[in-house]
């Protein structure tokens, strides 16, 4: 059964980006462990916006990544994507993690092994995490709460 973990992020300063860049850093950490990584996010202007993010986040870091459907690559070890609609098996295809962004459940997301949610101190993501929280304990799903400060 999947496992789902919620990362809160306890400062609320510079929310327009605490949520990218900590996605970064848990990308980057399922990367260098070996497990592939499906970032879901809310629109094609979020999903640019990481793609940017995971080439800059971190000085000498280096994670291959690739947007779905402009991929050289498909097979990227992080494929960035906010289409929830599409086939279970293309996002979850040699992949473990799912880092969603979206403020919304993808439907896809029991085709991975993790899911880790990242909710920051705004009032809109704070309602919605509650809610994919909410969701994810009234199913069952083996869940953990990280603080993060």
């Amino acid at each position: 059964m999947t496992r789902i973990d919620f990362y809160i992020l306890e400062r609320a300063e510079d929310h327009n980006n605490n949520r990218e860049q900590f996605a970064c850093r848990i990308a980057e950490k399922a990367y260098r462990l070996g497990h592939g990584v499906y970032i879901h996010t809310d629109d094609p202007a979020q999903s640019a916006k990481l793609d940017n993010l995971l080439w800059t986040f971190k000085q000498g870091s280096f994670i291959p990544h690739a947007i779905d459907g402009q991929a050289p690559d498909p097979d990227a070890a992080v494929l960035i994507g906010n289409n929830a609609e599409l086939d279970t098996s293309s996002h979850a295809k040699g992949r473990e993690v799912l880092i969603n962004l979206s403020q919304e459940i993808p439907l896809f997301f029991s085709a991975f092994k993790r899911v880790a949610e990242v909710v920051d101190q705004h009032a809109d993501n704070k309602t919605k995490g509650r809610e994919r929280f909410k969701f994810y304990r009234d199913r069952g799903y083996s869940m953990e709460t990280h603080s993060i400060s």
